[in-house]
């Protein structure tokens, strides 16, 4: 190499880096908890699309410090994910932001129309100025060909005190690849998991559940109804089943039907209320009455695959609030919210993506659940009572003033009665060894579907010993609320996430649901302890930094001023 033109090869080496770097990127995560990492899934889907994605994210302008840190872990997740496709494009910006007033509030109502609702925030608009408040927009809108899916980064979380929601954005961070990889999936799939709902045996068809259906399944899923006694089998076309709340005794024909849908294959969510304990009972009556057994004859059915639903009702310090008469003003009843042991605040204690990261599920009169011994079948308990609960066995009476005294709490030792279990493994019959051959012969010879002793190949379900986890209350002035909403309190818990995150886990085979598994560990200071030792730290900080700098110099120059004197 010629040494005259070594700045040559110096700046055509730096050229060629840099040209490197701009095609090939790699970088390596050193966190422990892998937050910069893309799980398989989510790379599989992104390989996958073949068109142009565009994701509109409101997280834009001067925001507090924990939204900018969502909003930080929001760009640079859509930045991997344009690494791993360009066909993924992103920008930022405060929505109707370029709009004349008209204009922006005709796009917030749409706004607010797709479930993206504005957080009232203090921000502070310039150096040195007051705060103000703000509105927010937590969201963003991921737009496919002619699809648009909307995220509320927020929605399943404890939306109270956000502006100092350390907890709650830091988890609304971790939950970040997956509702962008669960809305792209979405928008970019070509055929939705088709759900049937079961109809039959008492199961509600009323404004109860519209926000199950109309809201929640009809728009991301195939429905259709299922009426187990006008079809000789349960069709395999349907993904899943959901059976609400029966409460009709279930024949051995119709448990039959049932039983084979899942040893083909067939996915079932039960949701289960044994005993007749319905709030309107004691709105009705205002006073005690007793919950009894429905007689569904699904026990024996359930305890083959794993599970038994006991006749009784959970009560938990954890509970929602209820408004109930303390006094009397004058004539006038005197209501007071009070807590309300018989809808418990249910909470998961696994690591199942179901329920992983979810916020409460609001409970009304659930039962508890046992797991029983059945054979290569795995069990995992997705939502359980809290550490202070207590069960009553039917007959069970139903109080208004069931917790009197101090006492009574003391009774509450129970710990994490299970409400809502995950079944997986190859299922057996509850008809195997006991079943006609003239029927056996009926469903292979004329229903092409031939009876299986056991599934022929792994199989899960979930069980629910609370029906109306997924039910909502109808009011006069504001029609069908959202499933899990208090209608006095306006609070409004993690139900539908729980249903549509077990939905899911039964019919995405893509494993996307696994991300919602990923934890962002927060590492806070000890505001204490950083007071106590704030003037230490800003000596090593500060201090000694400039110190080790004028010690090299001093000792730089000193072996300089040695060398040239000689």
């Amino acid at each position: 190499m010629n040494k005259k033109y070594w700045w040559a090869w110096l700046l055509a080496a730096v050229i060629g880096i840099n040209y490197l770097a701009s095609v090939v990127h790699y970088r390596v995560d050193l966190t422990s908890e892998k937050r910069y990492t893309l799980s398989v899934p989510t790379k599989k889907l992104l390989r996958g699309i073949n068109d142009q994605v565009l994701v509109d994210v409101f997280l834009a302008g001067e925001l507090p410090a924990d939204f900018r840190n969502l909003r930080n872990n929001a760009e640079e997740l859509l930045q991997e994910f344009k690494e791993t496709n360009s066909s993924v494009t992103y920008r930022f910006h405060r929505p109707g932001a370029d709009m004349n007033d008209a204009e922006k509030q005709q796009y917030l109502a749409y706004l607010d129309s797709l479930g993206i609702r504005g957080t009232n925030v203090q921000v502070q608009s310039r150096s040195g100025e007051s705060q103000e408040e703000r509105l927010v927009y937590p969201g963003a809108l991921v737009s496919y060909q002619d699809k648009v899916e909307a995220i509320d980064f927020l929605e399943g979380q404890d939306q109270t005190g956000l502006s100092g929601g350390i907890q709650t954005l830091n988890t609304a961070a971790a939950l970040l690849e997956y509702k962008f990889a669960h809305a792209i999936q979405k928008v970019t799939q070509e055929r939705p998991a088709v759900i049937g709902y079961l109809a039959g045996n008492g199961e509600p068809l009323s404004y109860n559940v519209y926000d199950l259906i109309e809201r929640t399944i009809k728009p991301d899923y195939g429905f259709g109804f299922v009426p187990i006694d006008s079809v000789p089998v349960i069709p395999l076309d349907f993904d899943a089943i959901i059976i609400m709340k029966p409460t009709v005794k279930f024949t051995d024909r119709q448990k039959l039907k049932l039983d084979q849908y899942i040893m083909h294959g067939g996915k079932v969510i039960w949701m289960i209320d044994n005993l007749y304990a319905e709030m309107d009972s004691l709105m009705r009556t205002q006073s005690d009455f007793v919950a009894f057994d429905r007689g569904l004859n699904l026990d024996d059915q359930l305890f083959r695959y794993g599970v038994r639903i006991n006749k009784d009702l959970i009560q938990d310090v954890q509970c929602d609030r209820l408004p109930l008469a303390v006094g009397n003003f004058g004539n006038q009843p005197q209501l007071q919210l009070v807590p309300w042991p018989y809808f418990p605040l249910l909470s998961s204690y696994s690591d199942n993506p179901i329920s992983k990261n979810l916020n409460n599920v609001l409970s009304i009169f659930p039962n508890s659940i046992d797991t029983v011994e059945a054979e290569g079948i795995r069990k995992t308990i997705l939502l359980a009572s809290s550490e202070n609960s207590r069960t009553l066995n039917t007959p069970a009476i139903v109080s208004l003033n069931s917790v009197k005294t101090e006492d009574d709490l003391k009774t509450f030792n129970l710990h994490h009665l299970p409400v809502a279990v995950l079944l997986e493994g190859k299922f057996t019959s509850i008809f195997s060894n006991r079943l006609a051959a003239s029927t056996a012969d009926s469903l292979k010879n004329i229903h092409q579907q031939p009876f299986l002793s056991s599934a022929a190949m792994d199989n899960k379900m979930i069980v629910i010993s609370d029906a109306d986890i997924a039910g909502n209350v109808v009011t006069q002035n504001e029609g069908p609320l959202a499933m899990g909403t208090n209608q006095f309190t306006k609070t409004r818990y993690a139900n539908r996430d729980f249903i549509v995150n077990c939905i899911e886990y039964l019919t995405n085979p893509t494993g996307i649901l696994s991300t919602r598994s990923k934890t962002f560990v927060l590492r806070l200071l000890d505001p204490a302890k950083t007071e106590d030792e704030k003037v230490k730290w800003q000596v090593i900080n500060v201090a000694i930094p400039v110190a080790i700098i004028l010690i090299f110099a001093f000792i730089y120059q000193a072996l300089r001023n040695r060398k040239y004197a000689a």
